[in-house]
């Protein structure tokens, strides 16, 4: 029915205008009329150095998150204390714990605080709760000139002899490891082997530059 009196309206309009001429003009004034739908820009990034992450599991972060707005005041105030000038801005959820969402890059001392007033404020689960963190990438290392068989004990290299190594080691204090090393003999005939190992690093690879020099 509205497509009739528009038609007849361009007809008063333009009275000599054919059937086929008047059918075009009609579909042009209704195309213009449509609703052009909106164009939307995603803006979602994934996670910054100025978010803090703090693994836990689900029951602890639904009771962490129910004060959420009370921690972050709280969490403020321990900053302020040390004469930080990094502000906790809001907490929300991650698949693998929560994430406090900050002004700067927290530095060290920032990240002590946090942890102290999260563990503290969670004390009966403390033990439970990761130490809080930035956004981390993976290094890649490679140990050689490492026996694939001791000598004293005609054993091969294990995985647990290495992981004792490393530990007992100054120079991978505070280094963690994403996954399990990998040993690799150098080639059939050879009786040494590579350590391959990869750890939590910065995105500047601060701690693989440590264990290197």
């Amino acid at each position: 029915m509205n497509i009739a009196r528009e038609m007849l309206k361009i007809k008063e309009i333009f009275p000599n205008l054919s059937n086929k001429k008047t059918k075009e003009m009609q579909k042009i004034i209704n195309s213009s009329n449509e609703k052009v739908k909106p164009k939307i820009n995603m803006t979602t990034k994934g996670l910054s150095r100025k978010q803090v992450i703090i693994p836990m599991n689900n029951n602890i972060v639904k009771e962490f998150i129910k004060r959420s707005s009370k921690h972050i005041v709280n969490i403020n105030c321990a900053l302020k204390m040390i004469k930080s000038n990094t502000i906790a801005n809001f907490i929300h959820v991650d698949s693998k714990g929560i994430i406090i969402t900050t002004n700067n890059i927290s530095s060290g001392s920032d990240l002590q605080e946090i942890d102290k007033y999260v563990k503290n404020s969670l004390s009966s689960d403390a033990d439970k709760i990761s130490s809080p963190r930035l956004l981390q990438s993976k290094s890649y290392l490679k140990i050689v000139g490492i026996p694939f068989i001791s000598e004293k004990t005609s054993n091969y290299v294990s995985l647990d002899k290495i992981k004792n190594v490393l530990k007992n080691n100054h120079l991978f204090n505070n280094i963690v490891l994403t996954s399990k090393s990998r040993i690799i003999k150098v080639s059939p005939k050879a009786d040494m082997a590579i350590i391959w190992i990869d750890i939590w690093d910065t995105q500047n690879r601060s701690n693989a530059k440590k264990v290197i020099n």
